[in-house]
């Protein structure tokens, strides 16, 4: 997984913001049902996120930083990898999630971002965007070639090539068949994504006409978007700038 379970996102609450949170449990066109967290403004908006975990799913640094988007007026999904073989139960800290890794697919897991984003949208969101992270980066760029009618999709530090589910294509492969803005946050010395690879996903989007921002942050590893990463807090408040601008300016 990327963050300690005691990891947050590296942004600010804003005090006093009207926000309200539910667990939720949302079924995909195939009936499978899984975990969610939902943060909204009490102030409707019409700009929404889906938020995709990393590899261990829905936990807490995803909820906070649900809550994060809706204090800033985006209405925000944040879901669960594994309801197909794990359920759509809270689960302890010490749980095994990796076996469940294993057996997601790309079908089920688009399914389940579709289920996401139509949440989303009977919320009043006329504009969706992805935000990803690692595991969730990759899918965060795969699900604008599958079909959802985003306005945008953002992933922190997701692989460009070979990654999971072990079935899904890569997105440089589908960069022809993206159909929305991409915005990509990278790691300068994350030790399992090569800079090369970045520079690899910058240029298969140059070629293809996908209006794209690839950002290599120097010096940062994989997983520097967390408040403990005090060392990397500068490329966490620019990475979190970029996210809100891109949102801004592509709903």
């Amino acid at each position: 997984m990327c963050f300690d379970l005691d990891s947050s996102p590296p942004i600010p609450p804003i005090s006093g913001a009207a926000v309200s949170h539910d667990d939720l449990v949302l079924e995909a066109t195939d009936g499978n049902r899984f975990a969610a967290f939902a943060a909204t403004p009490d102030e409707p908006g019409t700009t929404g996120v889906v938020i995709l975990p990393d590899v261990r799913g829905l936990y807490g640094f995803y909820e906070e930083l649900a809550l994060r988007f809706a204090e800033r007026g985006h209405a925000a999904v944040a879901f669960d990898y594994f309801g197909r073989t794990a359920g759509a139960e809270k689960r302890t800290d010490d749980w095994e999630f990796m076996p469940h890794v294993e057996q997601t697919t790309h079908a089920g897991l688009q399914a389940d971002i579709a289920a996401s984003v139509a949440h989303v949208r009977g919320l009043g969101c006329d504009s969706v965007f992805t935000v990803g992270f690692c595991y969730g980066g990759r899918n965060s760029w795969l699900a604008a070639a599958s079909g959802h009618g985003l306005a945008g999709a953002i992933g922190f530090y997701g692989r460009p090539k070979d990654g999971r589910p072990s079935d899904s294509p890569s997105p440089i492969a589908v960069a022809g068949e993206i159909q929305a803005p991409v915005l990509a946050l990278m790691g300068g010395d994350d030790a399992g994504i090569p800079v090369e690879d970045a520079e690899a996903l910058d240029a298969a989007l140059d070629e293809a006409g996908v209006e794209h921002e690839v950002v290599i942050y120097p010096g940062a590893p994989h997983s520097f978007f967390d408040r403990k990463q005090q060392e990397f807090a500068e490329a966490s408040e620019d990475a979190w700038k970029r996210t809100l601008d891109f949102i801004a300016r592509n709903a």
